[in-house]
């Protein structure tokens, strides 16, 4: 909220930092060696671009007489600080430590790193969208699609492949930032949505790797629809949600004669679409929807029902002998 609301340099500044440092605590809960080297990626990725910021913010105080968040007029000003904040969100080329990261840490402290964390440097992207250079927002968005799909194609982690989402949902949120800053507002927020409600299902039912989704029709059948829905909205299918921020930044892009670009961006969604559907297949196409106990992953039952698997396997050897008689 310090960043969102502030009008001074410093204060967006030091909004930025508070909200770096305060989620580094969350993520190395429960304290282990994954967490930590996680969390340690992350302080580093983060102090680098928030030196860079500085760095930015005093040149253009130097070159400008003035500290005032809207005003951001030297061009070495604004393409130091567009670079920062790709390094900030995770966009390519700088994007190496959000699947990383991500993978290294709980699903809820995931959630909150591929989200809120988002916002703040979203907002200084939206205050200073007027003196951004086109060139080189299109050069970050363009390869961070492209990137973000193949990266995540031959993943088998869930919280590798919402990284690379991650990565390229903010492509198209950066490649629209100077055109239409609004819609880059929308996007991100469809974007948060989705991606809150697809980590809850997953931290609800413990899930972390496709295989295990498998299970999911045993576990809760509302649950596999509703996680059908959720990546069919990110990949950005119609009539679903997430088709239309995608819709209208083609269409604004078009407008605008940046007709390559909107080609490039149509066809590595193409990519971000593959691998979603390959956890839809695994999750709703791959085991029928019953409630055969023989589907059911015993060393995730609780200790109550335990009991039950020694006598069962006492029944077991005790019918074994009798198999070749019943043939």
């Amino acid at each position: 909220s310090l960043t969102l609301m502030s009008n001074h340099w410093l204060m967006a500044w030091m909004g930025l930092e508070i909200n770096t440092l305060a989620i580094i605590p969350m993520m190395t809960y429960p304290n282990n060696m994954r967490n930590t080297e996680s969390a340690i990626k992350y302080f580093l990725m983060q102090a680098t671009a928030s030196m860079i910021i500085m760095f930015a913010i005093i040149y253009n105080a130097w070159m400008t007489n003035q500290w005032t968040l809207f005003q951001v007029s030297n061009e070495w000003a604004t393409t130091f600080m567009t670079l920062a904040l790709a390094m900030k969100l995770g966009l390519a080329p700088f994007h190496f430590w959000v699947p990383e990261v991500t993978q290294g840490i709980p699903l809820t402290s995931g959630m909150i790193l591929l989200t809120w964390q988002k916002i703040a440097p979203t907002s200084i992207l939206y205050q200073i969208s007027p003196s951004l250079n086109m060139n080189i927002l299109v050069l970050l968005a363009v390869s961070s699609t492209l990137l973000g799909g193949w990266g995540g194609l031959n993943q088998t982690h869930l919280r590798k492949i919402l990284a690379y989402s991650s990565i390229a949902h903010m492509g198209w949120m950066t490649v629209i930032a100077l055109i239409n800053p609004s819609l880059m507002i929308l996007n991100l927020l469809i974007y948060i949505a989705a991606t809150m409600a697809m980590f809850l299902c997953l931290n609800l039912t413990s899930t972390t790797k496709i295989n295990a989704l498998s299970n999911m029709w045993n576990k809760s059948a509302p649950m596999t629809i509703t996680i059908m829905i959720i990546l069919l909205s990110l990949g950005g299918l119609p009539p679903l949600t997430g088709f239309m921020p995608k819709w209208l930044i083609l269409q604004e892009l078009i407008i605008y004669n940046n007709i390559a670009t909107a080609m490039l961006l149509a066809l590595s969604s193409l990519l971000n679409l593959f691998f979603y559907m390959r956890i839809i297949y695994t999750s709703t196409l791959t085991m029928f929807p019953s409630n055969n106990m023989s589907k059911f992953q015993w060393f995730h039952t609780s200790p109550k029902s335990t009991s039950l698997i020694p006598s069962m396997t006492i029944i077991s050897a005790m019918l074994l002998p009798l198999s070749p008689l019943v043939i």
